[in-house]
Formats: C-alpha cells, sequence, structure tokens
C-alpha cells in the first residue's frame, strides 16, 4: 500500500475533481459521508454527546459537513468552529452555509473564550487542522488542545490528529492532539509509524473518499506499507520433487563465551523459514551446546572463546553474521579480513554492526545488497547522529546509496530502507522487544535468502513473518512473558496465516448516507 505524501494527496483531489468532473465541495461531501457511516456504523443512533471541533480550512469543512449528517440522522452533538485565521477555505464556506440553512449555529471559539465542558463519556471529533498545516498551532489552541485531553473523552481525529506536520515533528510535543483513533482518508500517513509522530493516533483506519484510481496507481511514492498482501507475492511455494539442496545452504557466524544462545536463536529462525541446510560458525566453546540444542544444524569451530579467524572450505548460499560475536579485537581484524575476500550474500546484525561502525573503511568491503539490522543506537554509530525521525531517514537513505545495501530500522514499524525507496512493516507487537528478537530476525532474512530470494524482498518477508509470529505468539504468552523462542515457534504458524482467508467485515446499518441531498 503507498503511503502518499500531503503534496502527491493535493494534486490527487486536483485530478480527481479535474478527470471525474466533480467539484472540490462534492469530494468534501464524499469524505464526509465516509465519516458518517463509519460512526454511524459503530453508534447506530445512540445518544453520547459528540462534540465537533472544527478548524476554518477543508479539515474543518468535513467537520461542518459531518455535523449536518449527525443532525439528519438525530445525534445529540455540538459543533464548535475554532476560529485560530481570518481566512476561511470555500467549501468551508459552503458548508457552514448549508449548516445554518437548518437552522443549526456552531459556537465560534477564539483566544478569550471559555472552553466547552465535556464529559468523559462523550465523544470528540478532531477536525481542527488537516494535512496543510505549515506552521506551529495559536498558544490558545494548544490550550484547547489540552482541555480536550484533560476531559479524557475519546478523541477520533478527521485524516490526521491536529497539529501534526506531514513532514516534521512538532516543536512543542503538547501541540498536537493525542488521537485515540484516526479515520485517514485514501491511505495511512507515514506519521503515523515514526517514534516522535506515532504517539499522537492510538489506532488508524483508511476511508476511501473516491481519490481516482488512475493517479494513484500510477503514482510512486517514497513509502510503502508492507502488509500480507505485499509479500504474499514473493512467496515461493515447495515443489514436489525437491531436496535440501534445493533451499539453499546458510552459514550463521558469531557467538562469543555467554552469547552462544544468540547463534542458536538464529539458527533455528534459519532453519523455520525454510533454508535446506544451516551451518553453524562459532568458537570451540558453544560447539556443546550447539550440538545438542539443535541436532539439524551442523557445526563448524574456531578459536576458544572468541572467532579470531574465518575461513571455511564449504559453499554456501548466504552468510548471516555478527549475533553474539563480540567485539574482541582479533574478531574484528577476523572481520575485515574476512570481507576482504568474500563475494557470498551478507546479513549483518549486532556486533557485526559495532565491528562496521568502528572501522568504517569496512563498509566498501560489502558485498552489493548487503542487509543491516540495526536496533536505533547500532544505527547511529553508523550513519551518525540525527536531529528528528526525518531526518534519520534522510541520513539512511544516503547511507544505504553510498554503500549499497539495504537497512532494517529496527522498531515498532520497522523500516526498510533502500536506496531512495523505505517499506514500513505493519506487524510486530511490544512484547517483542526483548533479548534475542533481533537474532531470530537475522535468522529469518539469512533463511530466505538461502533459498534464493533476492536481497529486498528477502528481508521485506522476512521483517513482515518475523512480526507476524510475534503476534501469533503473543496471543498465548502476553507481552512481558514472550521469549525470542516463543517467536521462532510462531514462524510456522506466520506462514499458514498467509493463505488464510479474512473473516467478513461487519454489516453495516442499512440506512447510511450516500451524498448530499
Amino acid at each position: 500500500m503507498k503511503i502518499f505524501s500531503a503534496e502527491q494527496i493535493y494534486a490527487a483531489d486536483k485530478f480527481t475533481i479535474e478527470n471525474q468532473q466533480i467539484t472540490s465541495d462534492e469530494l468534501m461531501e464524499r469524505a464526509a459521508v465516509q465519516i458518517f457511516n463509519w460512526i454511524h456504523t459503530r453508534m447506530q443512533g445512540a445518544q453520547v454527546k459528540i462534540h465537533l471541533f472544527c478548524g476554518i480550512g477543508n479539515n474543518g469543512g468535513d467537520g461542518i459537513a459531518l455535523a449536518r449528517h449527525l443532525f439528519e440522522h438525530g445525534y445529540n452533538f455540538s459543533t464548535y468552529v475554532v476560529n485560530y485565521s481570518k481566512t476561511r477555505s470555500k467549501d468551508f464556506l459552503i458548508n457552514l452555509d448549508r449548516l445554518k440553512d437548518r437552522k443549526i449555529w456552531p459556537e465560534f471559539l477564539d483566544s478569550d473564550c471559555k472552553f466547552p465542558e465535556i464529559g468523559k463519556d462523550d465523544i470528540i471529533v478532531d477536525a481542527i487542522f488537516g494535512i496543510g498545516l505549515n506552521r506551529a498551532p495559536d498558544d490558545w489552541v494548544v490550550k484547547l488542545m489540552d482541555h480536550l485531553h484533560k476531559t479524557e473523552a475519546f478523541i477520533l481525529s478527521v485524516d490526521i490528529p491536529s497539529g501534526l506536520f506531514t513532514n516534521k515533528i512538532p516543536g512543542d510535543k503538547n501541540a498536537a492532539i493525542k488521537s485515540n483513533f484516526v479515520l485517514s482518508f485514501q491511505a495511512p500517513k507515514l506519521v503515523f509509524f515514526l517514534p516522535e509522530t506515532g504517539i499522537y493516533s492510538n489506532q488508524w483506519e483508511i476511508l476511501d473518499i473516491g481519490l481516482d484510481p488512475e493517479f494513484l496507481n500510477s503514482t510512486d511514492t517514497e513509502y510503502e506499507l508492507i502488509g500480507k498482501n505485499e509479500v504474499l507475492p514473493f512467496y515461493v511455494p515447495r515443489e514436489k520433487f525437491s531436496h535440501k539442496g534445493t533451499y539453499g545452504h546458510a552459514l550463521i557466524i558469531g557467538g562469543s563465551k555467554g552469547k552462544i544462545g544468540a547463534v542458536q536463536l538464529a539458527a533455528r529462525a534459519c532453519l523455520n523459514s525454510g533454508s535446506g541446510l544451516v551451518t553453524g560458525y562459532i568458537p570451540e566453546c558453544g560447539y556443546v551446546p550447539l550440538q545438542t540444542a539443535l541436532p539439524e544444524v551442523m557445526v563448524l569451530t574456531e578459536g576458544e572463546d572468541v572467532i579470531s579467524k574465518i575461513e571455511f572450505d564449504i559453499m554456501v548460499n548466504v552468510i548471516g553474521i555478527g549475533i553474539g560475536l563480540g567485539t574482541h579485537e582479533t574478531t574484528g581484524k577476523a572481520f575485515g579480513d574476512f570481507l576482504e575476500k568474500n563475494k557470498t550474500p551478507l546479513v549483518i546484525d549486532a556486533d557485526g554492526l559495532n565491528i562496521l561502525s568502528e572501522n568504517k573503511s569496512f563498509l566498501k568491503k560489502l558485498p552489493g545488497q548487503s542487509v543491516l539490522t540495526p536496533h536505533p543506537k547500532e544505527l547511529e554509530r553508523l550513519v551518525g547522529k540525527w536531529k528528528d525521525d526525518f531526518d534519520k531517514l534522510e541520513k539512511t537513505k544516503a547511507f544505504s546509496k553510498k554503500y549499497d545495501c539495504i537497512i532494517v530500522i529496527k522498531g515498532a514499524h520497522s523500516i526498510t530502507i533502500y536506496e531512495d525507496k523505505g517499506y514500513v512493516n505493519t506487524t510486530g507487537n511490544p512484547g517483542m522487544a526483548t533479548a534475542g528478537s533481533g537474532d531470530v530476525l537475522t535468522g529469518i532474512i539469512t533463511g530466505f535468502m538461502a533459498q534464493g530470494y533476492e536481497p529486498l524482498h528477502a528481508t521485506l518477508f522476512g521483517v513482515y513473518l518475523h512480526g507476524r509470529a510475534g503476534d501469533i505468539a503473543v496471543e498465548q504468552t502476553g507481552y512481558q512473558s514472550l521469549t525470542a523462542s516463543d517467536i521462532v515457534n510462531g514462524i510456522g504458524m506466520a506462514f499458514i496465516d498467509l493463505f488464510k482467508i479474512p473473516e467478513p467485515p461487519q454489516q453495516a446499518p442499512e440506512e447510511q448516507v450516500e451524498k448530499e441531498g
């Protein structure tokens, strides 16, 4: 699913209006109808008090149009215009006149007024600012936002939480609405998925407002959202007359005294994701534990407590390296010497990344499209400090282009970067913030690459499946008790889940609005 920029959404609006020969207020009506139908489906006429806070631009126009539909269906509501400017959009004024024609008079709020009383069991609809916000809200509007938060009422935002920009973080963390739910028009916004801005939207859902599919399908975007529908085309089914050699040989290099478990987790995940053969390359201290824990995995050893040389005479398709490796001086030298002569595709994690960050000259020795899977601190060591999440993404893109590598920025919504393109993952949960979870991800991606998946497809599929395995496992464990081993155990069910047919959507009430009468 594409994630459009604000500029692309405005262009889509314009294209839709011209191509479908409609007016801009008719497009606004589509949006208002979709919002109303979403509310009506869930409330079915319940007389909970709804408070509509509308700005004076097009986002406010959506809210004003929504008020008309609430009125015509007998809902209990109040409408407030947040009067932060003397400038009004044309479509806002059109819908304000329609509301007045029905003898509904909104209350205008300004810097001198007393804010309305709202019960904690009421519902707030936030339609103050949209995606066009280009400056920080006035101080009195920030105070209004604080007032809304203190009511503890459920907050439903229209398109985007008011106060959020689409391309930068708020200067004042309190100058944006913290929404319980966001109804995003046509596509999600990138800010829903970044740590510094995702905190303003607890949940979101897309409303199709009929933007022209010709524009949407033909427009390339900087970011895409990756879910089941996006990874299913990557899946390669197994052939009846295949054998273990058909699905590749993966080598997992890592481990040091006290950290052999990392290799065990990665090797298990590599097997469970489909690699035909897996070999572990570890120091001697890990031989018995690894052979005992994973009889399916072959083992090569070098060194006693740490790896001081990386040499082997087996043929492998991909190498996962760095998990539990340690950063001992001899290990770092061994890694550099290995990179000097290696041509095999790499997946690099953990101490492999730390060694790279301490020896930046090694980066030029990486094979093309190597996969790097850093957590935020490891990423910072590689690309340098950033001022905010948007700067982090730009620095990561520049790094990816410079060294021709694929980078997974691990987090609540892991983002895969390759050159100028970003892919936002949709699976995973807070329980996966646990020791060894990253080792499992390294193993899964390595397993896919062993089977012949292209590095980018292996990474996107691997990140998705890793998160889905965690989502399945957490249903049995809860967040606090989820372990990396549980995630490995969930990989099989995650594969099965790929082909489950979703349940039909909830039946909506018969009476719904279709257009402005």
